[in-house]
């Protein structure tokens, strides 16, 4: 890994990140920065185990994969793949792409909680879930998606789903994807109804986000687009570009009666304002229960367009955000009228 990072070898982009203790700053390995010492150096596998050792993202090499700008190879895999499907991707038609497998699997298992495989086969689940729903039999489905057999596609579809597809096709799905901004990576998710998923994904109890989700729908999550994805990518382009103060889409977040009451007011939290936990309190009828709300505030799953970030501790100082400080700080400095193009450089 040192040897990469002195060269600022690009092909290992993606299996490490190099962190710099004199700095606090954590980078990739093709960082174009001067290179450290080796000994004020330390390697974690992946951004989120940065974080959380306390280092901060560069902001030459964009490790966090800001501003639209994911990995070249990343981007090209998931582009074959969308249009080969229903065909899938070997092994060897990675390494014709001079992708490495493995590094795909880890890459993959660490942005999307799966392998890359594993993401190929939601990929064409969820295809044929959406042409179930169209009223498309389920044999005529089965070949669509490049299954041999019916009785294949059948216990494929129940292992996902957990119903045969002629139930399956009567509920929904969310159906997720990863976006890149200006605060990093995010999560979108949505069911054929309305957004309700906006997540960072080196969050710590992202999984358990997702596993709640699974649980609270009754559906699982698999990747891909639909139209509330797509409308919630451009509305949220919009905002990071100053040109977008509220948004305009449908929201679902099921949770406890008092987890909707507090996800509610922070709807009612004007742009660029922001309010204390202690008022957030009153605002739900349970003054002084201000740990009960931070608690809750902390639960929200649709991150930015749902406002968590608007509240701040009583004295003014930021208080807790589950997307890190550094983040609330930025989207807070963006609604009080900072330029996005210095804001973000």
């Amino acid at each position: 890994m040192l040897r990469a990072m002195l060269a600022r070898d690009a092909t290992y982009d993606g299996l490490f990140i190099v962190a710099v203790r004199t700095t606090g700053i954590f980078c990739r390995p093709d960082c174009p920065a001067r290179k450290p010492k080796p000994e004020n150096v330390e390697f974690f596998p992946g951004v989120r185990e940065a974080m959380f050792a306390g280092y901060r993202a560069c902001k030459r090499c964009r490790p966090m994969d800001t501003n639209g700008r994911a990995p070249a190879w990343v981007a090209s895999l998931i582009r074959a793949a969308e249009s080969r499907a229903p065909d899938r991707l070997r092994d060897g038609d990675l390494r014709e792409m001079s992708i490495d497998p493995a590094r795909a699997r880890r890459w993959f298992k660490q942005n999307y909680g799966m392998t890359f495989q594993a993401w190929q086969r939601a990929l064409r689940l969820g295809s044929a879930l959406a042409s179930l729903r169209e009223g498309k039999h389920v044999t005529t489905v089965s070949l669509a998606h490049g299954y041999d057999s019916e009785s294949g596609f059948r216990d494929a579809f129940e292992r996902t789903f957990g119903k045969p597809p002629t139930a399956a096709a009567k509920k929904d799905c969310i159906i997720a994807t990863m976006i890149e901004s200006p605060v990093g990576r995010l999560i979108l998710g949505a069911t054929s109804e309305a957004v309700c998923l906006l997540e960072f994904p080196d969050r710590r109890a992202l999984e358990v986000q997702i596993e709640t989700l699974r649980k609270r729908f009754d559906a699982p999550v698999l990747p891909g687009h639909n139209k509330w994805t797509r409308a919630a990518e451009r509305q949220l382009s919009e905002y990071f570009d100053r040109k977008r103060e509220s948004f305009d889409l449908p929201l679902v977040y099921p949770g406890t009666p008092f987890q909707e009451r507090v996800w509610k007011q922070l709807l009612k939290i004007p742009y660029g304002k922001t309010i204390s936990y202690a008022t957030l309190a009153r605002r739900v009828g349970s003054d002084g229960a201000c740990r009960a709300v931070g608690t809750a505030n902390g639960a929200n799953r649709i991150a930015i367009i749902i406002p968590c970030h608007r509240v701040v501790n009583a004295s003014g100082k930021l208080g807790g955000y589950g997307g890190g400080l550094w983040r609330k700080q930025l989207l807070l400095d963006l609604e009080q009228g900072a330029d996005p193009k210095t804001l973000f450089e």
